[in-house]
């Protein structure tokens, strides 16, 4: 199938006409789409290699999708930001099947319909044998607000959390162990049976939904910084502490009370549930500071204090868990 025959496939897929009174002006079909911007744009991207971000025997293309949009719609989110467009860019070994593109693509199309914001472009490339790349880049209006950023956390604010901990990490723990989730709807959340807990993490993992609409919440909440829970808690919380230049002292029991007990606990154990809880990755919840008292009431992702921002001491800014530094740091591309 030629590009030109698989673009005519795949852009009806997005229904981008759906979006035209929303600021899309030019849709795909040009060199380039226009879309109208009230204030600051905010951007950002992320992409997913087959082997390394997702593995075929366990996600299926529309896993694949939901999750390259998750990932890009939650840093918008975490500048306090609303979701307004996204370009797709695919780069794929030829001989891949056009089921899984097609697959891919209402995958992509369900979560965009799902965050509000159309896909506008984008671009197709072939790729070497086995290779299939996906590369999402998303953009947001602040809608005049500023944007919140991880270097604004001061002493005295509280650490919050909207969202879950530990989910998606635990449901890759559970592949890694040979568990294989076989259940063909999500399931509802589960907290008394091990192997509804283990299809939960599970389907956390191939295909997160994240509280990205609590970002702009957080935002007009007087949020002091904000970050997205990508790499895990301890390094993305260290992050903010670093550009801060605070401690992050967070509450040992806080996060076992809310974070590990239930589905994770019920299929990791404490022991690799609480790993999970600290260092998981690919979670996309929001880690945030408030000033004390400002925390935001948000029904659809409730803010959940996990700690206070205090002064660095001797050792510098750093990120404590029941006043001692965590021994699991959490995830980075090149380093494991």
């Amino acid at each position: 199938m030629s590009e030109s025959d698989l673009l005519s496939r795949i852009i009806p897929m997005f229904g981008v006409s759906a979006f035209a009174g929303q600021g899309v002006v030019v849709p795909p079909g040009d060199d380039a789409a226009v879309v109208t911007a009230r204030d600051s744009v905010v951007v950002t991207t992320d992409s997913m290699v087959r082997g390394r971000d997702w593995r075929d025997d366990w996600s299926t293309g529309h896993d694949v999708g939901i999750k390259v949009v998750a990932q890009n719609v939650s840093d918008v989110a975490a500048m306090g930001a609303v979701p307004t467009g996204l370009l797709v860019s695919v780069a794929a070994d030829p001989e891949t099947s056009l089921d899984w593109v097609i697959d891919l693509t209402r995958g992509i199309a369900f979560g965009a319909e799902d965050a509000r914001c159309p896909v506008v472009g984008g671009d197709l490339s072939s790729a070497p044998a086995g290779v299939v790349i996906v590369a999402v880049t998303a953009f947001g209006d602040l809608e005049g607000r500023s944007p919140v950023l991880r270097s604004g956390a001061r002493p005295g604010d509280v650490v919050a959390v909207a969202g879950d901990l530990g989910w998606s990490g635990a449901g890759l723990r559970l592949y890694e162990l040979g568990l294989v989730d076989t259940t063909p709807s999500r399931p509802a959340r589960d907290h008394t049976d091990r192997e509804k807990a283990v299809s939960v993490l599970q389907w956390y993992h191939r295909s997160p939904r994240p509280p990205w609409e609590s970002g702009p919440v957080a935002a007009d909440g007087g949020a002091t910084s904000m970050i997205d829970i990508s790499d895990g808690l301890v390094r993305d919380g260290g992050r903010i502490a670093t550009a801060s230049g605070v401690e992050l002292a967070l509450d040992e029991q806080a996060l076992r009370e809310h974070f590990l007990a239930g589905p994770i606990e019920l299929a990791l154990g404490a022991e690799d549930g609480w790993r999970q809880v600290l260092a998981g990755g690919e979670e996309h919840s929001l880690l945030a500071t408030f000033p004390e008292g400002s925390v935001p009431v948000d029904e659809r992702a409730p803010w959940t204090v996990i700690g206070r921002v205090v002064e660095a001491g001797p050792e510098g800014p750093r990120l404590t868990v029941g006043g001692a530094v965590p021994s699991v740091t959490g995830w980075d591309h090149f380093a494991g």
